[in-house]
């Protein structure tokens, strides 16, 4: 499935009494093709898990459009998947996969099936009986990829999965999500800081400018499939980390420069905060 945002905006009304507005997107033009795995890669602030909020329903634009372009537009189209996992953790392993099916009402037997599917698939089915305070944070990470998958969606966004993870973790667990995706070719779209994680996972990566974020460039990750952590070696491999950083070392640099300008912030812009947004 493709995704196509035109002009997108997000303006955050913040103070007492809704008298500051914080412009987190500033018009973003962007396309995302049918099963490609694509990053997005900015400066602190710069609205790139707003970006994400807003592609996964759970914020509304200002100002703009996003349209889904392929097969017919279902409930559980996007899945996300957060930094820190947001896990039940009342609900043991297996319980916390079948999220969205269950939330849809289907059989029991049914989406007990695909929770066992899911946990095979990312290796963590002898802890299904666990509870998420028992689990690492690479598990937990494992589950919220698994809970992802589960709902079937079209579009997977995922907000800094590995951002939390020790940096051996962080190598497993790319190289276990490139896997997946090989198998399924959803559409993904990944935020990162992490400029190695963006080129060895995607297949392009958009650059974005300090707030209020537009995308400043597109670049291509013209790299062989399978990569693994020998890829990060290839002379190509490097000249990617290069040029997406000679792109966002401008924007870096504005961004420190204007928080230092601007002091503290006052009041962090508001987030929806509900049940639904665990998956």
């Amino acid at each position: 499935m493709r995704v196509v945002i035109h002009g997108l905006t997000k303006t955050y009304t913040t103070g007492r009494r809704g008298e500051k507005k914080v412009r987190a997107l500033g018009g973003v033009d962007l396309e995302v093709r049918d099963r490609e795995f694509f990053g997005v890669i900015g400066p602190t602030g710069c609205g790139k898990t707003t970006l994400l909020h807003v592609l996964a329903g759970l914020e509304k634009a200002t100002a703009g459009s996003v349209e889904f372009v392929g097969e017919k537009h279902t409930e559980a189209m996007v899945s996300m998947v957060f930094q820190d996992a947001a896990l039940m953790p009342w609900r043991t392993v297996s319980n916390n996969v079948p999220l969205g099916p269950e939330f849809r009402k289907q059989p029991e037997p049914i989406y007990k099936r695909v929770s066992q599917f899911f946990l095979e698939m990312v290796r963590i089915v002898d802890f299904s009986g666990a509870h998420p305070g028992e689990l690492s944070g690479g598990m937990k990470q494992k589950v919220a990829i698994a809970r992802a998958l589960a709902n079937d969606p079209e579009v997977i966004v995922m907000d800094e999965p590995f951002a939390n993870l020790d940096a051996q973790t962080r190598l497993l667990l790319r190289e276990e999500l490139l896997t997946i995706w090989e198998k399924h070719k959803k559409t993904v779209i990944l935020v990162t800081h992490n400029i190695e994680e963006a080129v060895m996972l995607c297949d392009r990566v958009a650059v974005m400018s300090a707030a209020p974020g537009v995308v400043k460039s597109v670049v291509t990750i013209d790299l062989p499939r399978p990569r693994g952590i020998k890829s990060m070696s290839d002379p190509d491999f490097i000249r990617c980390l290069e040029k997406i950083w000679d792109l966002l070392r401008t924007e870096v640099d504005r961004a420190m420069r204007e928080n230092h300008h601007s002091g503290p912030p006052e009041e962090a812009p508001p987030r929806r905060k509900s049940i639904f947004d665990w998956w």
